[in-house]
This record gives structure tokens, C-alpha cells and sequence, in this order.
């Protein structure tokens, strides 16, 4: 018993220790996205709201994804690997940039990371033939 004690806090403690990049700037802040889905992201967490969580360990920015642990109390997948992919938008407004979850329920962080299935180039079918989450930000949740 001590043993999976053990296990679970260095599990817990790398997943909160975000050691891999800066998320860019526009990717932090609270947004909308167009099926009216409210997020809140910063440099170590992206909440779907208002029950799910995803504690980010890599932000890969020249590739533009991330790598997250799903939390324990998420309502599906808690405790697996999630890769969220995005891209930029112009000319799109009010949406700044869309996202792919190419990975949900990866079995590691190097599983979910090996996961390439974006084509960014066609945002309206590149997220595995389904559209990117365009998303737009907001005052506030």
C-alpha cells in the first residue's frame, strides 16, 4: 500500500510540473467555442468547463500541440494521456484559432504524442475528417 502511495504522488507531481515550453499567449485566457462549449486554459491546465480537466505537461509550440494528463475526476478517460492540436486562424473572426483532440485516452504521455492525424491546412476537415473547435475568447466564466 505504501508502494502505490508512493507511485501516485511522483505521478501526480510530474504531471503538475509543466517542464517543456511556454503556451503562446493567445492559447491562455477563457474562450467559447463555436458548439458553445466554455474552456479556461493557462501554462499548466485546460478545463473544459464545467467538469473536465487536463493537467498539461509538454507544450510542443513549433508543432503547435500539447501533451495532458487527464485528471482523476474527469467524467470519462481520468487518468490517461490526451494530445490537443491547433492552429491559427485569419480572417475567421470572431474565432482567433481552432483545436483537434487527436488523442483522448492514451495509455502514456509517449502513446498520445505519437498520435499525428491533424491536416492543418484544412481546418474544416483536418481534425481526423471532422472540423477543428474554433474557438473565440471571452470576458470571463
Amino acid at each position: 500500500m505504501i508502494l502505490f502511495l508512493l507511485v501516485g504522488c511522483a505521478t501526480h507531481a510530474v504531471v503538475e510540473s509543466n517542464s517543456a515550453g511556454d503556451a503562446p499567449a493567445f492559447l491562455q485566457g477563457d474562450f467559447e467555442d463555436d458548439y458553445g462549449i466554455m474552456y479556461s486554459i493557462d501554462q499548466n491546465e485546460w478545463r473544459q468547463l464545467p467538469h473536465a480537466k487536463y493537467h498539461i505537461l509538454k507544450w510542443a509550440t513549433d508543432d503547435q500541440y500539447l501533451i495532458a494528463r487527464n485528471d482523476e475526476a474527469n467524467p470519462g478517460e481520468a487518468g490517461l494521456w490526451t494530445r490537443i492540436d491547433w492552429v491559427e486562424f485569419s480572417g475567421m473572426p470572431p474565432f482567433e484559432w481552432g483545436f483537434c483532440i487527436s488523442a483522448y485516452d492514451a495509455s502514456s504521455a509517449e502513446a498520445a504524442e505519437s498520435v499525428d492525424i491533424v491536416k492543418r491546412d484544412a481546418p474544416r476537415t483536418g481534425c481526423n475528417g471532422y472540423p477543428f473547435s474554433r474557438m473565440r475568447r471571452t470576458e470571463g466564466q
